[in-house]
Parts: structure tokens; sequence; C-alpha cells
């Protein structure tokens, strides 16, 4: 058991370091992270000008390497710095670390697969550790809530509106015809949708009176349209906001006595075990899963 303890201290040392931004070195390693994510999208961006790619190729390509290797050599810390790997490689942030990794490997085999590491955009997310602003991050917890509670209105409202582009497009490929355009149905539906949703490509117009008439009818009713989802996530994010703020009043009249903000604000430390985060700052243990914050194994 003594000989395995220097591993279980070097993996801890390695974990507050990956995933851990309140120390100095937890924030020097994600800033380090973050530039280089930055930097390697901006080379993919500028490889992608012709000119700039023909002067400056082996530049880029070498750069891209170095930047590879080192998401490679993390992507295997992060792996073997935590007691369940596979709970991180199956996570949001695990696959989009696989995804922004393997394209420059791939580009060996698959030409121009190299491109995909604009993957590593969403890995700048990690920035809302950094910057203390994980509590921010219950605001798009708040619209996800939201949406979930309104896709049986929303689903509603698009199968509505299907029906109704399927109708017009058809009267419109009644009235215009070949002639102008409207060569069959799926495509009369094709410029319903686009004049529906006021994009307008312009590739297709009536030519009729009565097919001018009813265009103008869709381009009228697109606008309302577009209002109708919006009213209905926006009806049901205040509707859990209210719900929200009713709680915390009942809560607070419950312990009028205000607690000290170190002990209830959350910090970045990720749970070895279960990657959980948003744990307290005075927490020892984890409060998903139970296990100890201090220990891999």
């Amino acid at each position: 058991m003594a000989e395995k303890k220097p591993l279980a201290d070097w993996k801890i040392k390695v974990h507050d370091i990956i995933y851990e931004a309140e120390t100095p070195a937890g924030k020097l390693f994600d800033i380090i992270l973050l530039i280089a994510i930055v930097a390697s999208i901006l080379l993919v961006m500028l490889e992608s000008v012709e000119s700039l790619d023909k002067q400056y190729h082996t530049f880029f390509n070498i750069s891209e390497w170095v930047i590879t290797i080192m998401f490679s050599i993390e992507y295997i810390l992060r792996i073997i710095s935590v007691k369940r790997p596979l709970r991180y490689v199956t996570s949001f942030y695990g696959i989009i670390d696989l995804l922004s990794t393997i394209p420059k490997y791939l580009s060996l085999i698959f030409v121009g697969t190299h491109a995909l590491v604009a993957f590593r955009a969403i890995r700048l997310l990690r920035v809302f550790r950094i910057l203390k602003l994980v509590r921010f991050l219950s605001a798009s917890n708040h619209l996800a809530t939201a949406l979930k509670a309104s896709r049986a209105k929303i689903m509603v409202f698009v199968l509505a509106m299907v029906i109704t582009t399927i109708i017009l497009g058809t009267v419109m490929y009644l009235v215009e015809g070949k002639e102008n355009g409207f060569d069959n149905i799926p495509k009369s539906v094709y410029w319903c949708i686009v004049t529906l949703t006021t994009v307008g490509f312009g590739d297709i117009t009536p030519q009729t009176p009565l097919g001018q008439v009813i265009a103008s009818f869709v381009m009228i009713m697109g606008y309302g349209i577009i209002a109708v989802p919006t009213g209905i996530v926006t009806a049901e994010y205040a509707k859990h906001d209210k719900g929200t703020d009713s709680n915390n009043h009942n809560a607070n009249a419950i312990s009028p006595i205000p607690k000290h903000p170190r002990n209830t604000d959350s910090n970045s430390l990720s749970c070895p075990n279960c990657l959980n985060e948003n744990h307290k700052d005075s927490a020892k243990f984890c409060h998903e899963c139970g296990h100890d914050l201090n220990t891999i194994s």
C-alpha cells in the first residue's frame, strides 16, 4: 500500500492543476490552455486564406502539430487523473476535447479534415471556470428548463406551420405554375418557407396578381410567426423565475440570518470520481457521490 501512495499523490497534483481553477497552478494552466485554443483556431482560419497558406504553410503546419500534441498530452492526463476515466471520456467536455484533438491526426489519412479543429472553440466555455462565472451558468439552466417546459407547445406550433407551408405551397404551385418557376410542389413549399421566415432569397418570385396577393399574406403572417415561439419560451422562463424568487423568499423567511458569502459561494473544484463541479469552498466531499474531494483512489 505504501508503494501506491506516491502515484496517488501525483494523480492528486495533476488533478488539482487540470481540473481546479482556484489554485495559482490551476489558473495558470487554464489561461495557457485558453491561449492555445484561441491560437489554434486563428491558425486554422489563417491557413484557409490561400495567399497566406502559400507563404506560411510550414509555420502553420508545425504550430498546429505542437498545439495538437499539447492537447493530446492534456487529454491523457485528464483521463489518468480521475478515478472513473470513462465518465470523463463520455462527458460533454470529454467528447469535445477528443474531437478537438483527433482532426490533425485524421488529416494524415483524410486531406482537409484538420479544419475540424474549429471544434476547439467550444472548449472556450472553460473561461467560465477561470473567471469564476460558474454561478451565471444557472441562467442557461433556466433557459433549458423553459425550453423543455415549452416543447409540447412548440411542437404543436411547428406542426401547424408545416401543414400551413404545405397548403400554401400547393396553392402557389396551382396559381403560378411551371412557367413562373414553381416547377413542383416541393419547390413551392420551399418558396413558402423562405417567404414565411422573412428570409426572401428571391430565386423564385410570384408573377401573377393572385400569386403576389398570396405572397403578401404569407409575408405579413411571417412576422407573427416569429413572435409566437419567442412568446411561449419567454412565458415559461418568467414562470420559472417567479417560482425561483418565491422559493428564495420563503427560504429567507425561515432563515433570516444571512450566511457568509464564502460558505455559499461555489468554486470550480471537480470531483475526481464523478467530475461534478460547483462545490462549496469549504466542501470536503462531493455533494453528488460523496467521494473525498482530495483523494483519487
